[in-house]
């Protein structure tokens, strides 16, 4: 026989009710006792613990239905204020299962998304950007940036846990893994965001445009017309900062200062600065084409810092060789332009001023340390033993630092070592030299400008007085608080500027023959036998060094490859592949080679012998490491493209290293770099 279900007290409320009857146990037991002392008393205590008996059970079995059915009734009404609470909720809410499909919404997510309440389909739907993945599977919480019906919010997911309600409940067993709904939240940020982008927009942008080739362009245009070319580029840069609701300040003859906003530069950054190719329209028979060079200051805390900024930014342009336009935003420094080939400068006015520049720092001191580039090429030696020469003629001790000494260099290093002459530390190794320098030693750092390329950059912090010497054109890794920096992208060689310095440092200098031989073979290597960068400038360098006993059948020899990386050259002009029309790719093999990155840049060079090749680049794997040589005539700038890769140079000559990388991911690596920029127009 069925027994007849009643609703029952549980739980806490149980354990409430039933109070009653442990204390009439305990009046009963209270009761025994009085008893033992004293009868009559007893006797008194039972009757009030009879009355108690008869009240409590009245309660209990009368007015318990009563308790049950105004919890039951309280508990109903207060259910339907919390639903409408939330169906009345002022801000969008609607609750998602663990697949995110919607199982309620109340009446302002109804409103926003125009939906009835009975709509059950996935929130993606609604809202793409919460897919499964933005869902709060592993996290508590997690907020998603969506936009609908063109206005703007903020989703905020949050996991409701069943966890708790089964610590509470235990009539239902709930299971503890996989078991919960989504809360979701909508936050109209439209107008904030609104308020955001106007204040970004508005920001001041500080700016500064430099004439690269001012004195050049009026030389090579009558003098009646000078006046009119000059205000011709005058209201070519007015009018196209205006047209960008900026304002233009004269500050010199070739100088401009410019205030754009913030929103004007996205302008400039999305057309590439325009401006760098239409100020090379400007020509009324004038034989040179007008360029210019753009720095940007923006982000800083002031305006003042801004203004800064655009100063380092155009210091920056101007160092890579100008026609070129760089952004300086905090930190992140981007660069736009310079495909054209730098003009060469046909004063030595500052070559001549930083000899004497030079002169004096090294005179000032008794020890000079001379250092390049890691893995040494001939240009960086030969520029080091110039420098070297330069010290000894001022009866000063010097010393050149060299690492591990590659196959490219050693028989230069072998007649120094094996001819008494020069003394025994001449070179000197890492250790070496940071024994030996101290703040009054004079650090001399060429071929390279960038800290982390030097062959040994912990002296750098070790001294007060660095001198740069340099023709790679800067990037934003430059050697901090150097005292004097000659950087000049013109020159074809770092051993090309010693030619010229070593001409103003004394009067009637000598070189020894196999000094200038040295020197004379940095400029053969890096204007690929005069045949790529070379200038006026170049040859007098060339001709200055032969005057000194430069040999050029010497040198020739000594620059002849053995067999071995001969045919390694070989190899990798054959594998070449030509991708996307103009750019020859190869790889370099490197076993049983001893510098097969000097190989790779020889086969770069060889590619370019191909008709209708604008730039090679030559992959070889040495040390676990990835080295790009990259090589160009005069159509593309490699420098730039090897810059998206870790790298720099020259806008002919350039390379990068890549570490963590196969040749063939080094590789799909390059191809995409070059498809992005063709893409962008970078190139």
């Amino acid at each position: 026989m069925n027994k007849k279900k009643k609703v029952r007290h549980s739980g806490k409320l149980k354990s409430y009710m039933q109070w009653p009857a442990v204390v009439a146990v305990l009046l009963v037991m209270l009761d025994i006792l009085v008893f033992a002392i004293d009868v009559k008393a007893g006797f008194l205590v039972f009757c009030f613990t009879a009355v108690y008996w008869v009240l409590m059970s009245v309660l209990m079995l009368r007015y318990r239905p009563f308790v049950l059915r105004e919890m039951i009734a309280f508990a109903s009404q207060y259910s339907q204020i919390q639903k409408g609470m939330l169906k009345n909720f002022s801000i969008p809410y609607a609750v998602l299962d663990t697949d995110g499909r919607v199982l309620w919404m109340n009446d302002a997510f109804c409103d926003v998304t125009g939906k009835d309440s009975r709509y059950r389909k996935n929130i993606s739907n609604l809202f793409p950007e919460i897919d499964a993945s933005a869902l709060p599977c592993k996290k508590e919480e997690t907020d998603v940036q969506v936009f609908y019906n063109e206005n703007d919010y903020q989703a905020h997911l949050q996991k409701l846990s069943m966890g708790d309600l089964n610590e509470e409940v235990s009539i239902v067993d709930i299971p503890q893994e996989g078991n919960y709904l989504i809360a979701l939240y909508l936050f109209d940020n439209t107008e904030l965001n609104y308020y955001i982008r106007q204040n970004q927009e508005q920001k001041m942008v500080a700016g500064l445009i430099y004439l690269d080739n001012y004195d050049e362009v009026l030389e090579s245009v009558e003098e009646v017309r000078r006046s009119l070319l000059l205000a011709l580029i005058d209201r070519k840069i007015s009018k196209y900062v205006a047209n960008l609701d900026g304002i233009t300040k004269k500050l010199e003859k070739d100088k401009y200062f410019v205030v754009l906003k913030y929103k004007s530069l996205e302008e400039l950054e999305a057309n590439r600065f325009s401006l760098l190719e239409e100020v090379k329209t400007v020509n009324i028979g004038n034989e040179m084409k007008v360029t210019l060079s753009i720095g940007i200051g923006v982000n800083g805390s002031t305006y003042a810092q801004n203004y800064e900024f655009s100063r380092i930014a155009i210091e920056l342009a101007l160092g890579r060789g100008g026609d070129q336009a760089v952004v300086k935003d905090n930190d992140k420094i981007s660069y736009y332009g310079g495909k054209s080939q730098q003009m060469e400068k046909s004063t030595r006015v500052k070559a001549r001023v930083k000899a004497h520049a030079l002169r004096e720092f090294i005179g000032s001191h008794e020890d000079v340390v001379i250092m390049g580039h890691k893995i040494t090429d001939i240009d960086s030696f030969g520029a080091a033993v110039g420098v070297w020469r330069a010290a000894r003629i001022l009866d000063k001790k010097a010393h050149i630092v060299l690492g591990d000494i590659n196959g490219s260099i050693r028989q230069w290093v072998n007649l120094f070592l094996n001819d008494k002459e020069y003394p025994e530390d001449m070179f000197v190794t890492h250790e070496q030299a940071r024994k030996i320098v101290d703040h009054d030693t004079v650090v001399v750092v060429v071929d390279t400008n960038r800290p982390s390329m030097t062959e040994c950059s912990e002296i750098l912090n070790q001294t007060r007085t660095i001198v740069v010497l340099d023709h790679h054109r800067q990037s934003s890794e430059v050697i901090k608080n150097a005292v004097l920096s000659y950087i000049e992208p013109y020159a074809s060689s770092a051993c090309e500027m010693i030619a010229e310095i070593l001409q103003y440092f004394a009067d009637d200098i000598r070189l020894k023959g196999k000094e200038a031989d040295c020197i004379y073979a940095g400029i053969i290597i890096d204007t690929n036998n005069f045949m790529a960068k070379t200038g006026v400038r170049t040859f007098e360098a060339a001709a200055f060094l032969r005057r000194c006993g430069a040999d050029v059948t010497r040198v020739r020899k000594m620059f002849r490859n053995d067999m071995s990386s001969y045919k390694a050259r070989a190899e990798a002009v054959r594998h070449a592949e030509v991708f996307e029309q103009y750019y020859a790719i190869s790889c370099c093999p490197s076993e049983d080679l001893e510098s097969p990155t000097v190989v790779g840049a020889q086969a770069a060079n060889e590619l370019l012998n191909i008709v209708g090749i604008k730039a090679s680049f030559v992959l070889t794997e040495y040390k676990e490491r990835i080295y790009i040589s990259a090589r160009a005539i005069d159509e593309v700038n490699v420098q730039i493209i090897m810059e998206r890769l870790g790298g720099g140079g020259h806008l002919n000559i350039a390379g990068a290293q890549l570490d963590g990388v196969t040749l063939e991911e080094a590789k799909d690596k390059l191809k995409s770099t070059i498809r992005t920029m063709i893409e962008e127009g970078a190139i």
